[in-house]
Parts: C-alpha cells; structure tokens; sequence
C-alpha cells in the first residue's frame, strides 16, 4: 500500500496533462496500434524471453507481414499528416571506394566488381537472409577508363522465388549481434555482375548508350553532395529512435525510482529512491532532453516533408538547394544526440561514424563564415538555424548577466550563453583551419587536425543550440497549453543549463563567463530545477510512455505495483521451481581439490 501511495504522489500531473489534450495531441494513432498487438498471439512476448536468432528472424518477418496486413496507415494518411509517418516506422549498400561499375559499351551494361574483401560491403540491413534487390554505391567507369565517382546501382541479390543467391554474388549473413537480432544484417561480394544500363539511378548523373557521361552538375563536389543528401532523411530517423530509446529507458528507470524504497533518516521510513538528489542529477535532466528531443524531431521531420514535396514537384530554387544543405548538417550532427542499450548503439554508427559525420555539420558552418568574409552575404538559412551568425560580432561583445540562481533558471540565459559559444567556436575552428593551412597541410589534413576542441564541439554546439531555441519557442508558444507552461519551461531551462555544462571550459576561455559565480549558479539551478521536477517526474514519463505492453518491463508498470509485478513475471518463467537437468552432477560426483595439479 505504501508504494501505491506514493505512486499517486508523483502523478498529480498527468491529469492535467490528459484534461489539457497534451497526450492525445501526441500520437493517437500509436495507442490504436499498441491495442491491436497486444490483442494478436503473434505479437505476444514476456520481459527477458530468449528466442534462438533463428527464430527471432521468423518472428520478425511474420510480424512484419502481420503489420501489411493491418495497414495502420494509408498513403492518403501519410499525405494528410506526415507526422504518422513517423510515429509508424529492399536493402541499402553503402559506399567503399574499391566498387567499381564499368560500363560496357556494346552490351549496354554495366560489369560490377569487388576486387578484394575489403570492397565488400558489410553490415547492410537486410542482406542476410531476405533481401533480392540492393541500391548499391559504386564508382561508376565509362570505357574510356574515366572514373566519375559515387553512384547509385540497382543490383539483384536472390531469386524471389526461392531466395538462393545469383550467379557472381556472395552474399551471407554477419551472426548474431548485441541488439536489433530481428534485422538479418549481411554482407556481399560481386563478381562480373551485370546490370542493364537502366539500373543506373541518374539523377545526379547519366551514362548515355554510346558511353559518354552526362550530368547536370558542374561541380562534383556538388553532385556528391547531393547524392549524400539521399540519406539525410535516414540520418534524422536515427536521431528519432534514439530518442524513443531514451523514452522507454527513462520510463522504466523513474518509474522504478518512484516505488523502490532505500533507507532514509533515522526511526523513520525508508524512502523512495527518487527522493535522493544524486538520484534526481542522474534521472531527470535526461527526461528534460526527451521532451527537448521529442519536439525537436518532430519538428525537423516537418522541415524534411517540406523539404521533400520540393524535389517531388521538381522545384530548383536556391531555398530548395540551401534547404538541402541545412537539413544535411542537422542530420549529420543528430546523429550525436542517442536491451535498450544495445538496440541503441547502432544508432551511432549508421550510414557512418557519428563523430565523422559531425565535420560535415561543421564545414557547413565554416562555408557561411567564409562566404560571409570573402562576398558580403548575409548569413540567412531557410529553416534559420544559422541566422544568428550574422550579428556574431555583436553576441562576441556579450557577457553572461544572470545574477542570481532564479534569473538563471530562465530558459533564455542558456539560450543566449549557446549563441555565444556557437559564435565563438565557430571563429576559432575558422583561425585553427587557417593555421593548419599556413603550415603546408592539405586542406584534408588541415580539416582533420581542427577538429578535436574545434570543428567538433562547433558542430555539438549547433545542434543542442538547436534543439534548445526549438524548445524554448514550444514553451512560449500561445498554442501550448496555459497549464503546462510552468513545467515545460522547467524542462527546458533544465536541458539548457545541462548541456551547457559541458562547455563551462570553454565559456571560460573566451570570457564569457568569469569568476566563481557562473559556475555555482548553473549547479545551483540545475539541483533545483531537478528538485522542482521531482514530483512531476513520474507524470511527465506517463505522457512519454507507451503501453506496458510495448515496454515489456515489471519494473516499469504504469500501475506502479513493483513487486507484485517483478514477482509475478518471476514466477511465470520456465522451470524457476524446478531443479537443474544436471542435478545428479552438483549432488555427487564432488570434485576433489588439486587433483589436476602436477605431482611434481
């Protein structure tokens, strides 16, 4: 009963939530599908099964047909609210520069190879076991031996029709991973494949029946990057499951928190473990970054719809294009923010290394700068992530003003310190690039010895900066409920001041901060606003939670009955009151110490 009482503590909130429409303004459509797969034997499952991977691939695929035939969403839903399209989530074959597709002139075809192993590609989603048909990057050759760089060829992997592999193609399975067991990750390897001409996907560039290369590029850089902003899109996705990722972790770990009760002060009550403040630093900043990524990736995923009806309906303007460029820096640096655990960490490493990818968020900010210096221009993006940057001068002269622990807990003080920084890092990252140059390195060389402390923190600072203004502009927005405010800018005051933490170094360095103070007033106002939170915390991850169905954890119920729950998932499981198959050879047989060891 004790437990129950305090679950009821903690959840005053998540009334007003549900009466102001905060929850059913979320995802209707998610509690309409959670019901009916908790309703379908298929879907069934129970906390820590142990399903051999072999069957775990069939469960997935049959699954997987299940879902088709449910067809949650229609495409005329999709058009009406892109926003579905997300909330409901062949194969892709990534670029390695030894692949190579060689057009043969008299047989109107191209010849794809893999050289060594090293040209295989690698971890691809889908390849193990099912997929028939792969887009795969490839360095394209025209008879004349010219190399044109990065392309897109449709290739066929398996017969439909039974699944074996194709004459010239090596393809497999990789095993048994960490996490994600469902997706039969593959390899492949082509020898002497041929494609028709047709398989070439031409949108950046042609191969025409007599051999020669056509392209409406004139810069390839340009044309490679408008080949990597294909996975722009994807890169956006990521950031968004790990963000659901971090959902059902928080939910459980609060929720825990709420009803597991560890000492206390003396001849009183043990108390919940959430009532500890080390408890609070450790759990509730991350709920504020779920609600501050949660609108964050709903938001950008806005931009990219926008982003896409444009190159449907084939528009060529300059917006469309720098559009292009700013929601491919936000991907790259999203990539960065993301068994929970190991379901996760793939996140951080698809479509390439996260902290790779973070120089190209950089050397977007970096283009600004220079066309700012070299022509004048006014720094002026299509989504305004990087409008700021024009007056950076003016934010440069700035200093952090807030004079006390109250003053510091208005989200806008972390907002203007990341202004700053942003600025600031940016005009460094630029003088070490100059730097690196003046001492005779190559620009590749240069970028890459600028990017620890530099280019790097540039691009984590843009994108949490970000995150923040979008956060910041919900909370003050006259559409956001009256009642949620306070707690919403609670939470996003909370995620500003803790991100920003990690930058005090560097506050420092550039003058921004000075002196003790600064210091002991983010700390302070990070407890508090923790502190504050505390007893909306279990409410707030109600709102954020799926069904318990779909969290599949007894520590984490949204009834709160911990034990009650934790026993009865024990109790349920196979053989628990049954003794070992190999208890004869712990009852006798005892083993006799150091009868191994050499005599000598």
């Amino acid at each position: 009963m004790k437990e129950v009482n305090e679950w009821l503590k903690y959840q005053e909130l998540v009334e007003r939530c549900w009466r102001s429409g905060w929850k059913a303004r979320c995802e209707p459509i998610e509690l309409q599908v959670f019901k009916a797969l908790e309703n379908d034997p298929l879907f069934a499952r129970r906390p820590g099964e142990d399903v051999p991977l072999e069957k775990m691939r069939e469960l997935t695929f049959l699954r997987l047909k299940q879902l088709f035939r449910y067809n949650f969403l229609t495409k005329e839903e999709v058009m009406a609210n892109p926003w579905k399209a997300v909330t409901l989530n062949g194969c892709l074959m990534m670029y390695d520069c030894a692949l190579g597709g060689k057009y043969i002139l008299n047989k109107q075809e191209f010849v794809i190879n893999s050289p060594d192993i090293e040209a295989a590609k690698f971890w691809v989603g889908n390849m193990g076991k099912t997929a028939t048909h792969a887009v795969v990057f490839a360095q394209l050759y025209t008879p004349d031996q010219v190399c044109h760089g990065l392309h897109s060829f449709v290739v066929a992997l398996r017969d439909p029709k039974t699944l074996l592999a194709l004459p010239g193609v090596l393809v497999g399975d990789i095993g048994k991973k960490l996490g994600l067991n469902g997706l039969d990750n593959g390899f492949a390897l082509f020898h002497n494949v041929r494609i028709p001409r047709e398989n070439l996907l031409n949108k950046t560039g042609d191969v025409t029946p007599d051999g020669r290369y056509v392209t409406p590029f004139k810069d390839p850089n340009k044309r490679f990057g408008e080949s990597l902003g294909a996975l722009s899109g994807g890169r956006l996705s990521f950031t968004r499951m790990a963000t659901i990722n971090l959902k059902l972790a928080l939910t459980i770990a609060i929720r825990f928190s709420a009803t597991r009760r560890q000492f206390g002060p003396k001849n009183t009550e043990e108390i919940p473990v959430l009532e500890y403040q080390l408890q609070q630093w450790r759990l509730i900043p991350y709920l504020a970054a779920a609600y501050a990524l949660e609108h964050f990736s709903k938001s950008i995923f806005m931009n990219l719809f926008e982003f896409q009806i444009g190159q449907m309906m084939k528009e060529k303007s300059d917006r469309q294009a720098e559009m292009g460029r700013e929601i491919h820096a936000i991907g790259c640096s999203m990539n960065r923010l993301g068994d929970l655990r190991n379901d996760n960490d793939p996140n951080c490493t698809y479509e390439g290394d996260n902290n790779v990818l973070l120089q190209q968020t950089s050397n977007y900010l970096l283009s600004w700068l220079h066309a700012k210096h070299r022509d004048g221009v006014r720094i002026e993006s299509p989504l305004h992530t990087v409008d700021f940057l024009d007056d950076s001068h003016k934010i440069l002269e700035s200093r952090f003003t807030a004079r006390t622990m109250e003053e510091c807990m208005d989200s806008a003080v972390p907002l203007a310190a990341y202004k700053w920084l942003v600025c600031f890092l940016l005009e460094e990252s630029q003088k070490r690039l100059e730097q690196e140059m003046a001492s005779g390195k190559e620009e590749f060389e240069a970028r890459n010895n600028s990017q620890v402390y530099y280019c790097r923190s540039l691009a984590m600072a843009y994108i949490e900066h970000n995150c923040l203004q979008r956060f910041h502009e919900l909370t003050t927005d006259t559409d956001t409920p009256a009642g949620l405010r306070p707690v919403l800018s609670n939470l996003c005051a909370l995620y500003g001041l803790w991100s920003l933490s990690n930058h005090m170094a560097t506050l420092y360095q550039g003058n921004y901060l000075s002196g003790r103070k600064p210091t002991d007033l983010v700390q302070m106002a990070i407890l508090t606003l923790c502190s504050q939170l505390k007893d909306d915390a279990v409410a707030l991850v109600d709102v954020l939670a799926p069904t318990d169905f779909i969290l599949n954890s007894p520590i984490g119920n949204a009834d709160g009955q911990l034990y009650k729950n934790l026993w009865s998932t024990v109790m349920q499981g196979s053989q628990v009151l049954e003794r070992p198959s190999w208890w004869k050879e712990f009852c006798s047989d005892k083993p006799v110490v150091g009868s191994l060891r050499p005599k000598l």
